[in-house]
């Protein structure tokens, strides 16, 4: 593998930030985009073990809902 993709949203809420791979189980979050990107990193780290080929690139993919009301 080659590539995983994380769809990353920003969290109205509670503010900062999740996100998920697709086509995986991996999720985590972070209070800052800095503190996201090595949370994200941390995660692939600690799923893909010493069995399993990890991938080289890993992609934010952005996410960002807005809301017009008339």
């Amino acid at each position: 593998m080659s590539e995983i993709i994380f769809e990353v949203r920003e969290d109205e809420a509670d503010g900062g930030y999740t996100a998920s791979a697709l086509g995986y189980g991996i999720h985590t979050q972070g209070d800052t985009l800095e503190e996201l990107r090595a949370k994200v990193k941390e995660a692939v780290s600690c799923y893909f073990d010493e069995t399993m080929q990890a991938p080289k690139i890993i992609r934010l993919h952005f996410v960002r809902d807005e809301v017009l009301v008339q």
